[in-house]
């Protein structure tokens, strides 16, 4: 299947030059980078498509069960070098290129990402997908083709000012374009006697992408949803003079796969999100359904044929629609299509916040999709009578779709995220649903794929690592612990704090040119990158940064341990307390990085518009990972494990994966510090914890004055009193109660940092037990847990 094996320099030059002439239509002599990029693009895609074919023959022969993976996001990235590096070309195509003066380094950092994604949910399946064709488990991602992706984000005054993303302003070499595989998708109307007239449609239109595995063995496919008009063009208003109207069903249609999650405090937005799930849901599954049905005439087949991974709550829809199709468009009765759907649907939980469980009003829902609307209120009711729940735990209730119930209800399994994940699902958002479905949540503890963020982000560090225990490990990452044999080799100790210095360097470098600031490499590199949330706790951290600058201000000819903040991640939109504390990040950086008395000591900074790309610079660079969640909130993380991977050590709480992480790779090479969950729940119970807790720490009160004083905002010195006054009155996240835990523990790390033996031979045993955090392990467990798939390699 692997036809990469016998291809030649002058072969791989040939079919470079042809695209160059031929699929671009230029010379050498006047192509841009651009134009390479395409060239090489097209070039690698050709070679993905054997696998890809192959993979496909194979799973029609063996009659197998494929799994379909329905995501509102999918973070790829970058796709050339990751496809390069799976396919053993990277080095050829380098050296192909270097005899034309072009750089393959330049080459790959022109490629856009695709803005698919938000962060950890978008990033975990775009690992899955690469797991799975790894492993050769017949699968399909399904997603949206977003033109616009989440937003691109800049900083002005150190405010976050969204602008669209636009990589698909250029054409995406990586996929092909499915016109034949176009569904309707039925919006609105009304609903009689069963028959649903539905008022608007739209047409969703297939764009794959081949997602090829480790070494070309087999590719699975990433087919993404593009919206189009069932009506392209009203030519009689156009030619009476009302062009405009005249497009209207273009701009309708458009408007559904524009933008990632857009902002829904208005009536509009959430129509629009609830139309965007259900988009998604309804052409996945008609065109599973199509698939199906090419190989097999009896639906009632489909649960052993078929396995549907709902990630997250916004494909919770899959359960009614599935009803649906099966009733409407294939004459089964309702209790069979309610067997049939519930056998072939799993659920996977994200979150522990109530609040994200999504809800949508049952007007809102019976208005854009009335016939789903009452297929909800049969589940629902047959919900109530098979386990006796009260009205809360019904699918609606107090006028309201809960779609976290919904999702439960028709999955044959729920799974967490991570062990401690899984356990507090049973204990608090799904205790009740527990109890009335036993034995249905267990768990998946989230991975990594260590091709992308290993072999590729760091290839210094992945060099050393074939070195000291030779090939293979990238498919069998377990092998990683045989680096614990090491730990007292001097020479083993120092590659590894070469290679983390030559990262730090590159990085410097960046940072250099797109920030503007100058680090110092031999600092270290203390970094937090996640999506902006107070559960996440940059505000800890930065509280932390402030009580540093001011201790370093009042003795600065202590043995400071030089260090440098870096913090990257977006804030939604309209989550103005988010974007209140990127401003007072990017306020602090300002004063800190411009105090003569930091010089070295001292930086803080925050690159705009965090993404697969950044992160892959950011992380092998780092010193120390900032995992500092309120321990109980995080349902996993998947950072926390590419930090660990690439040698950083882990400051953080006993919350999500950190509890599994610091199991691997021993305590006493974990920084741990703050309350446990057990003990969070106890401190809510805890009158004005918030001011209680900053009466009993004066350096927290001192960093709270500092800010209500104006030191970072002196042109409007109250900028940041709502932060202070809920710190004091609210803190939700109890940033209070953990801050003088925090500062100690980062005093810990100050200290173990000065030996930098002592500090490398710590960050090989956080990598040599990282290995567990392999997301091959997960689909594996998936597969035989969840899905009931087999490999066909």
């Amino acid at each position: 299947m692997n036809a990469m094996s016998d291809l030649s320099s002058d072969g791989m030059r040939a079919r470079i030059a042809q695209h160059l002439t031929f699929t671009i239509g230029k010379d050498k002599a006047h192509a841009s980078l651009y134009d390479w990029r395409m060239a090489v693009s097209y070039t690698v895609r050709d070679l993905i498509v054997e696998p890809w074919f192959a993979a496909t023959r194979r799973t029609y022969e063996a009659q197998g069960k494929r799994v379909y993976y329905l995501s509102m996001e999918f973070l790829i990235g970058r796709i050339l070098e990751d496809a390069m590096i799976n396919l053993g070309l990277h080095e050829q195509i380098d050296s192909v290129l270097a005899e034309d003066g072009i750089s393959l380094a330049e080459v790959v950092e022109d490629e856009p990402d695709a803005a698919l994604g938000n962060g950890g949910l978008g990033r975990l399946a775009a690992c899955f997908l690469e797991s799975m064709s790894t492993i050769g488990c017949p699968a399909f991602g399904y997603g949206i083709r977003y033109e616009h992706g989440l937003f691109r984000q800049r900083f002005e005054g150190g405010r976050q000012v969204e602008t669209p993303e636009d990589w698909l302003n250029q054409p995406h070499p990586w996929e092909f374009e499915r016109p034949e595989a176009a569904y309707t998708i039925p919006f609105k109307g009304t609903v009689w006697d069963g028959v649903w007239t539905p008022a608007e449609t739209v047409l969703a239109r297939a764009y794959d992408t081949p997602v090829v595995g480790w070494q070309g063995k087999w590719a699975n496919t990433l087919r993404l949803w593009g919206a189009h008009p069932t009506e392209l063009f009203d030519l009689d208003r156009f030619n009476s003079g009302d062009h405009t109207a005249a497009a209207h069903p273009e701009a309708l249609a458009r408007t559904l796969s524009r933008v990632l999650y857009p902002e829904d405090a208005t009536d509009g937005g959430k129509e629009l999100r609830l139309k965007q799930e259900f988009f998604l849901v309804s052409a996945a599954l008609q065109d599973l359904l199509r698939r199906f049905l090419s190989e097999y005439d009896d639906l009632n087949l489909l649960p052993e044929k078929v396995a549907i991974q709902m990630n997250d709550t916004h494909p919770a829809l899959a359960g009614p629609e599935m009803i649906r199709l099966l009733m409407v468009d294939h004459g089964l009765e309702w209790d069979a299509a309610k067997r049939i759907a519930q056998g072939c649907l799993n659920y996977t939980n994200h979150t522990l916040l109530p609040e994200a469980l999504e809800a949508w009003s049952t007007w809102l829902m019976g208005r854009v999709l009335p016939h789903h609307m009452q297929i909800i209120e049969r589940i629902d009711a047959e919900h109530r009578v098979a386990t006796g729940c009260p009205d809360h735990l019904g699918i609606v209730h107090q006028d309201q779709v809960h779609m976290g119930t919904l999702a439960f209800v028709m999955a044959s399994h729920v799974n967490g995220v991570s062990a401690l994940h899984s356990d507090l699902m049973k204990l608090t958002v799904f205790a009740e649903l527990d109890a009335a479905y036993p034995a249905r949540i267990l768990n998946q503890t989230n991975g990594v794929t260590p091709r992308r963020w290993m072999r590729l982000s760091n290839p210094a560090l992945s060099s050393l690592i074939t070195d000291v225990i030779g090939d293979g490990w990238e498919a069998d990452l377990g092998r990683l612990g045989e680096l614990s044999a090491f730990e007292n080799d001097t020479d083993v100790i120092a590659r590894l704090q070469a290679a983390k210095r030559a990262n730090k360097v590159a990085l410097s470098d960046w940072v250099a040119a797109n920030v503007g600031v100058t680090l110092n490499p031999d600092a270290m590199f203390d970094v937090q990158i996640k999506r902006i949330h107070e559960y996440k706790r940059q505000l800890l951290n930065v509280f932390e940064t402030i009580h540093r600058w001011n201790a370093i201000r009042n003795n600065p000819d202590a043995d400071w341990t030089p260090r440098v903040k870096i913090f990257g991640g977006k804030a939604a939109p309209g989550y103005w307390v988010a974007k209140d504390i990127i401003r007072l990040i990017n306020d602090v950086a300002a004063v800190v990085n411009s105090d003569p008395l930091m010089r070295d000591r001292l930086k803080v900074v925050y690159p705009a518009n965090y993404n697969v790309s950044m992160a892959q610079r950011l992380i092998p660079a780092a010193d120390l990972s900032e995992q500092i969640s309120t321990a109980g909130k995080e349902a996993s993380g998947t950072g926390n494990m590419k930090f660990t991977m690439n040698g950083a050590l882990t400051i953080g709480t006993l919350d999500g994966a950190n509890v599994e992480i610091r199991e691997r790779v021993g305590g006493q090479n974990f920084f741990l510090f703050g309350m446990d969950a057990d003990a969070v729940q106890a401190r809510y119970g805890v009158a004005d914890h918030g001011r209680k807790a900053i009466l009993a720490s004066p350096m927290l009160a001192e960093v709270l004055q500092i800010i209500a004083d104006g030191r970072f905002s002196a042109e409007e010195p109250k900028r940041y009193h709502g932060l202070i006054d809920a710190t004091w009155n609210h803190d939700p996240f109890l940033v209070a109660s953990d801050f003088d835990a925090y500062v100690a523990a980062q005093a810990d790390v100050d200290a173990a940092y000065k030996d930098q033996a002592h500090w490398h031979r710590l960050a090989l045993r956080n990598i040599a037990g990282s290995g567990h955090f392999s997301s091959d392990r997960t689909i594996r467990g998936y597969m035989a847990e969840v899905w009931g798939a087999k490999s066909l390699l």
